[in-house]
């Protein structure tokens, strides 16, 4: 399989061959199933939001912060990779390629989309059937996505999720007793990590996503001091601005990189750095002028819902 080949004709936005595709798949789910729950992940590191399919978008801020392989720098993507956006198939093939040639330099974890429940109903299976006259590349890339970590641990300091904190883990060993390779439940500790966010609460509090919980200052505090943290990085929520931190101080961030969500958002997109001295940097960007495939986004945007 010729990595760099692969790689060339997905940034060409030309969809692989069948074949190609279940090699690939094959491949990182073995590198995937190598990583534990919560992999530690060294300075400098790069942490990317939600993607959602906006394919040019991520190749334009990869331009923008460097290309993944190149340099010290590490990346950790926070999951929803998939549906919304147009190009979730080069989003995931482009992806799972880095992680086929860079395996130590790049770190996928689990989104909500990256599930059957969701992902059916939001774009990603309707793309996989039109691109591949089939549905199993849809039916292995769940698969390969039961493997994602749930997690990340940033150089021991900081902890990386998709959603937020679950009143069922109190330690870092928690998520690590989880067991990942499944569907994503509805309730639980798994489901937490993937579904909360922050809220102005104290305490927990009742999720109007119908999964998961919203968690207070005083909860994330308490557990970023009990595991030696300084940080939660999480993705999960629009930010018009690309990030917010969260309860007026700097422990609890959300990171977003899709601009102009769903092409008519109009907000910005980021990624955090965190540099050897713990230092952090958003790098802030905005939509490329050609966002669209050449067909536009008209028959997708009515399946669309904030």
């Amino acid at each position: 399989m010729d990595l760099n080949a692969l790689e060339e004709k997905v940034r060409r936005m030309e969809t692989l061959e069948l074949r190609e595709m279940r090699m690939l798949l094959s491949a990182v789910m073995n590198l995937f199933l190598y990583e534990s729950n919560v992999p530690n992940v060294p300075l400098p590191v790069t942490i990317c939001g939600d993607i959602h399919g906006q394919f040019p978008d991520l190749l334009h801020f990869l331009a923008l912060a460097g290309e993944i392989g190149t340099g010290s720098m590490h990346y950790v993507f926070l999951g929803d990779l998939v549906d919304r956006g147009l190009n979730s198939v080069e989003v995931v093939t482009f992806l799972f390629l880095m992680k086929a040639k860079y395996p130590e330099k790049i770190t996928l974890i689990r989104g909500n989309h990256e599930t059957r429940q969701v992902s059916t109903v939001y774009g990603f299976y309707d793309e996989c059937y039109k691109k591949f006259k089939t549905a199993d590349v849809w039916r292995h890339c769940t698969e390969v996505f039961d493997c994602l970590p749930i997690g990340a641990l940033i150089e021991g300091r900081g902890l990386c999720v998709h959603g937020g904190l679950s009143p069922e883990v109190h330690a870092i060993h928690h998520i690590h007793l989880l067991k990942r390779r499944q569907e994503v439940p509805n309730d639980g500790a798994f489901s937490d990590l993937v579904w909360s966010d922050p809220g102005n609460v104290d305490g927990w509090g009742v999720s109007q996503r119908g999964a998961g919980h919203l968690f207070g200052a005083n909860v994330a505090r308490e557990f970023l001091y009990r595991n030696g943290l300084n940080l939660l990085a999480r993705a999960h929520q629009l930010v018009q601005k690309g990030f917010a931190y969260h309860f007026n101080e700097e422990f609890v961030c959300t990171v977003w990189s899709a601009p102009n969500y769903c092409y008519r958002c109009n907000n910005f997109a980021s990624v955090l750095r965190v540099y050897e001295d713990e230092s952090r940097e958003f790098v802030v960007f905005e939509k490329v002028k050609q966002q669209y495939e050449a067909d536009g986004p008209e028959e997708m945007l009515p399946f669309f819902f904030l």
